[in-house]
Parts: C-alpha cells; sequence; structure tokens
C-alpha cells in the first residue's frame, strides 16, 4: 500500500510545525499579511538546510521572486530578493550585497507598517517580472533538504 502524498499546504504545515510555537505563529501570520498582498503571487517553498523560505513572484523561476520569509530558529525575515536598489530613507532593509535586502520581522504586524508597505509597493514596482495581476496562486514545494539545522533554539532542544 502507498502513502498518498500529503497536499503542499499539508507538507507546509508540516516544515512549519519544526519551529517553536512562537517562530510557528509568526511564520504563518506573516506568510498570511503577504497572501493578503500578493493573491496571485506564486508561493515557492524550500525547506533547506540553512533556512525555511517561502518565496513570492510570477512564476516558478526562483530567480524571478520578488520577496521571500525566510525563517531560521532566531526568528523570521522579509527579504527583497531584488531590493539592493530600493529608495530605504529611513535604513529598515539589512545587508550589503548586490542584490538582497531583508527587514527582521517582530511580528507580523511589522508588515502593515506605512514604511514597511512604502518599500513592498516600491519592491513590487520595480520587480525584474510583475506578478500578473490576473494570474492564480499556487503553492509549490520547490525543494526539501534531508539535513537541516535544528529549527528551534538550542535550549528547548530536548523536547519537542
Amino acid at each position: 500500500m502507498t502513502m498518498a502524498t500529503p497536499t503542499p499546504e499539508k507538507q507546509l504545515a508540516g516544515f512549519i510545525a519544526k519551529f517553536s510555537a512562537e517562530v510557528a505563529t509568526l511564520i504563518r501570520g506573516a506568510r498570511k499579511k503577504m497572501r493578503e498582498r500578493l493573491p496571485q503571487a506564486l508561493e515557492l517553498v524550500y525547506d533547506n538546510y540553512n533556512f525555511f523560505v517561502i518565496g513570492y513572484g510570477p512564476s516558478e523561476k526562483a530567480s524571478e521572486a520578488i520577496f521571500s520569509i525566510a525563517a531560521q530558529a532566531k526568528g523570521v525575515s522579509l527579504c527583497f530578493l531584488q531590493g539592493a536598489g530600493l529608495p530605504d530613507p529611513k535604513k529598515f532593509l539589512k545587508g550589503s550585497g548586490n542584490v538582497v535586502r531583508s527587514l527582521r520581522l517582530e511580528s507580523a504586524a511589522t508588515l502593515d507598517q506605512a514604511d514597511v508597505r512604502a518599500l513592498i509597493k516600491a519592491a513590487l514596482d520595480r520587480a525584474k517580472a510583475p506578478i500578473d495581476p490576473k494570474g492564480k496562486h499556487q503553492l509549490i514545494i520547490k525543494s526539501v533538504s534531508a539535513k537541516q539545522r535544528p529549527r528551534r533554539a538550542v535550549k528547548t532542544a530536548g523536547k519537542s
């Protein structure tokens, strides 16, 4: 008897469940707000060695993704995947590489702040490939690493 492959939503729930309750709640809240803001975006999920990531973009091409929620045991960030040139007068964005900038999420409500909303809008306006307003949402599990860093802080590693 073969086991049915779980739906992408069930797989996603399992990935998020690996985190502490606090971080898992933040991931779910941030995802909900990003889905409300970008209902046509494709969500690309990577449960990789260092980070758990949900990318948002117009296609299955990771190179076209505009944003991602990146989580590790220590917390969650919103990454602006084409963010290096974004106007950021209040210096919210962190990073010094040629492409990506990120913003630490203290709570999902951070995504509702006017300055953060302005950064998101600017990123959407400047995207290499825009999200099609007539596009249809899809949740796509792109990769799962067999080996991963702990998803919970070390002090709670003994119990799950």
